[in-house]
């Protein structure tokens, strides 16, 4: 290390220690269920959990690829598995409105028990009711019956016959009806004997007839009475009989949920039914198998089994992955039927709510927000704390079927709700309720300290993972290998990125890899092989970019000097991968206003950080050199072969550096490359994707071939270094250099090879220095810009 800003090989890289890996292979680590370093994910877990009320629901709030969903599921499995279940749901049919279904409460597995229990009482009615009226008693009675309101009417007509007879006068059938007719010695007289009768006595027997008329037609009327109360006789009689078959079956089952009255309620409800209409038994369905014939009775005597807890050890996890309004909060089905739709309460089917009920909802925040009506659903559940079943057709009145409005169930269920902070502040933002539903925030950190413990829980939580998954063991060091990686994900060597999904595909490849080679253990070769392999998979454009730079199509230099040109480092973004690529930043400088123009924001290419930054190293410019006369230059910045957007600041280093060298006109060294943000004080802010900077300057240089060449970083940058163990090995070898600066001033030195300068007592910067030079230009372009001035105004005059 020849240089005092120089960095050492050994703070390039940060491996993890070896006596944190005190084992040999994964098999002797115990499993781990939690994601380590996370207090405040465990705190309001704990809160969110322990704290039955109303709105205290979780949000849990961290980027893909953490675990979290996993973690957070297995916690809180282990945590219902503690309770007891929760009680079983049932709808059944509403004798006194059907299109109201009700909805039942049981202890769990109890709802399973009363439904089988219900289709055998079905199944028996079935049986018994035909026997019962077949049987010779119910015939022996109908006929008692039928005898007796037969008989009414003879009765009635003998008695006016015979009080005819003792009045002289015969009853007679015709086929209109019935007639009287005056008998004389026994037969009827004749119609001329009785007109030769006297007066008075034609004028008796026409007076006892219509009489007797009389009580016939009241006969004739007090019949249909009679038949009204033969049938009600005969309904009383069929009653009795169906209530001496069922009521005795319908009561075992009634008397084994006495200790639940509004079940007890029901089933009592359904006998009586049962026995009013016992006639729906005895029809004969003609072509119906036995199961058609229960499944129809299903529709009314039946139980729709909505929550079943039969087989739970704990209260409910569910996820729902698909969290449409629909399997949110259920839906009422149709079936079609001679043209028409129809249904009932056995078409009733529950959603994500009704499983859930009890214990624990999980779903994702995008999922929902993206699907119509079920983030509105949800809120309407959480508020009433009930689950009312109601199409979004319905809801919005677009619908004008007849359809159930099934009453609604009690909800107790904790939600957790799974997304990142850009929809946590969205919906804080924008929506009123939210704050209300969700009152507890679970942050996961993306990052964690590369502590001792941190690094063997991690190690612990990706060995279970593995065990889990049928993995082979891993050896200690390839697990070193593997969380050096996480450490190399976080940009920083003091932290470790919690992405471990990343991890764990990475773990999935070097087993198969593994597994290729007959190993029975992974070792720190097979990681490595992995982690490349993943690189070349998604690295097309970056090999593509260093045939350009090989090939001079990109212009950029790594060796010489050019006056106003310095080598910028970039990072291009391709999702999983990331890679840098050098960049040549060029200045010009002639007499202006002041002006420094940045051509990529002329041209709405450059993003508003990136303008920020220009701003800000203009006003260095005019602050730090000339602070008594007017900033007299006209200065452009551009980054050559440009094509596309530019963002960002950590090009204003770079871009300072190449037009104090335009100043000066002193010449920049090509073999360095340098990356960093400067603030007005001229002092270096650290970057991101640092190590990505450096090591796409290191492949450019060596595709030119190594020759001492290295990279400027800001000081602040320094802990955040994981660079590839080649580009460390160059450096310990002295073919590359890796250089860290605090100010500005540093790294135009180290650009330069000229000292910067600092303004002394008498308010000069030290003759030869880079300042002396920038500042010297800047006041000859004042003079000359006075200069031409004084002409202009000589011309006027």
């Amino acid at each position: 290390m020849e240089h005092p800003l120089e960095l050492d090989p050994d703070t390039l890289r940060r491996s993890s220690d070896p006596r944190w890996f005190d084992f040999e292979t994964t098999d002797e680590l115990p499993d781990l269920e939690r994601l380590p370093g996370q207090p405040r994910l465990e705190e309001a877990l704990e809160l969110g959990i322990g704290l039955r009320r109303p709105g205290f629901n979780l949000y849990v709030q961290g980027e893909p690829g953490m675990g979290k969903h996993t973690m957070v599921r297995r916690h809180l499995e282990r945590i219902a598995a503690l309770s007891p279940p929760p009680d079983d749901w049932v709808h059944v049919h509403n004798f006194d409105d059907e299109n109201r279904p009700r909805a039942l409460r049981l202890p769990a597995g109890r709802g399973f028990a009363l439904r089988e229990e219900m289709d055998r009482l079905i199944e028996d009615v079935r049986a018994a009711l035909p026997a019962a009226f077949d049987s010779e008693e119910y015939r022996r009675r109908v006929h008692e019956i039928e005898l007796e309101f037969q008989q009414r009417p003879e009765k009635a007509f003998e008695a006016i016959r015979e009080e005819a007879e003792t009045l002289g006068i015969a009853l007679l059938r015709t086929p209109d009806g019935f007639a009287f007719a005056p008998l004389k010695e026994g037969e009827v007289m004749p119609p001329d004997e009785y007109a030769k009768l006297p007066e008075e006595e034609r004028s008796r027997i026409e007076g006892e007839i219509e009489r007797l008329q009389e009580k016939m037609q009241k006969v004739v009327h007090q019949m249909p009475a009679w038949h009204r109360e033969m049938h009600g006789r005969m309904r009383e009689l069929d009653r009795e009989v169906a209530g001496y078959a069922v009521n005795h079956l319908v009561e075992e089952v009634r008397a084994r949920y006495g200790d639940l009255p509004e079940v007890a309620r029901h089933i009592a409800r359904v006998g009586r039914d049962m026995v009013e209409h016992a006639n729906r038994f005895l029809q004969q369905q003609d072509g119906i198998s036995d199961a058609e014939a229960l499944e129809m009775f299903r529709h009314r005597y039946g139980v729709n089994l909505m929550v079943d807890h039969r087989d739970s050890e704990g209260v409910p996890v569910v996820y729902e992955d698909n969290p449409v309004h629909a399997n949110l909060v259920g839906r009422v089905e149709y079936l079609a039927r001679q043209g028409a739709l129809v249904t009932d309460f056995t078409l009733i089917r529950p959603g994500a709510l009704h499983r859930a009920n009890g214990g624990y909802l999980l779903l994702d925040v995008y999922k929902i927000l993206a699907t119509p009506f079920a983030w509105e659903s949800l809120k309407r559940a959480l508020f009433a704390r009930s689950i009312r079943i109601e199409s979004a057709g319905q809801a919005l009145g677009l619908i004008s079927t007849v359809s159930l409005e099934p009453e609604p169930i009690p909800l107790d269920v904790k939600v957790v709700l799974f997304g990142d902070r850009f929809a946590w502040y969205l919906l804080q933002e924008y929506d009123p309720d939210f704050g209300a539903l969700f009152k507890v925030l679970a942050d996961i950190s993306g990052v964690v300290e590369r502590s001792e413990e941190n690094v063997r829980d991690y190690a612990r939580l990706l060995a279970s993972r593995a065990r889990r998954e049928g993995l082979r063991s891993f050896r200690s060091e390839a697990m070193a290998a593997l969380l050096d990686h996480a450490a190399r994900m976080a940009e920083d060597a003091e932290r470790i990125s919690t992405r471990t999904r990343v991890l764990f595909d990475v773990m999935v490849e070097a087993d198969h890899r593994a597994a290729a080679k007959g190993l029975d253990r992974v070792g720190a070769e097979e990681v490595r092989a992995a982690l490349a392999a993943r690189i070349f998979r998604v690295d097309r454009i970056r090999e593509h970019v260093l045939e350009e730079i090989r090939r001079g199509t990109i212009l950029v230099d790594v060796a010489g000097e050019r006056i106003g040109q310095v080598n910028g480092l970039s990072v291009i973004d391709l999702g999983d991968f990331a890679f840098g690529r050098p960049s040549r930043i060029s200045a010009t400088v002639r007499m202006g206003e002041g002006e420094v123009v940045d051509i990529e924001r002329e041209v709405e290419l450059g993003g508003p950080i990136h303008s920020k930054a220009v701003l800000i190293l203009s006003r260095f410019l005019a602050a730090r050199y000339v602070p008594d006369r007017p900033l007299s230059l006209s200065a452009s910045l551009v980054f050559e072969q440009s094509y596309g957007p530019v963002e960002g600041d950590s090009a204003s280093v770079a871009e300072l550096t190449a037009l104090l060298s335009a100043l000066a006109q002193a010449p920049v060294r090509q073999s360095l490359a340098v990356t960093g943000s400067i603030n007005q004080y001229g002092e270096v802010q650290a970057i991101g994707g640092v190590n990505e900077k450096i090591e796409g300057f290191f492949d450019v240089c060596r595709t030119r071939g190594l020759e001492g060449q290295g990279v400027i970083i800001p000081h602040a940058n320094v802990r955040h270094l994981m660079l590839r163990e080649d580009v460390v090995d160059a450096v310990r070898e002295g073919w590359f250099h890796v250089y860290a600066v605090h100010t500005v001033d540093e790294a135009v030195e180290l650009l330069t090879g000229l000292p910067a300068g600092e303004r002394g007592e008498e308010g000069r910067f030290p003759e030869g220095t880079l300042n002396q030079r920038v500042e010297g230009r800047l006041i000859q372009l004042a003079e000359l810009r006075q200069a031409w001035s004084g002409k202009g105004r000589d011309h006027d005059e």
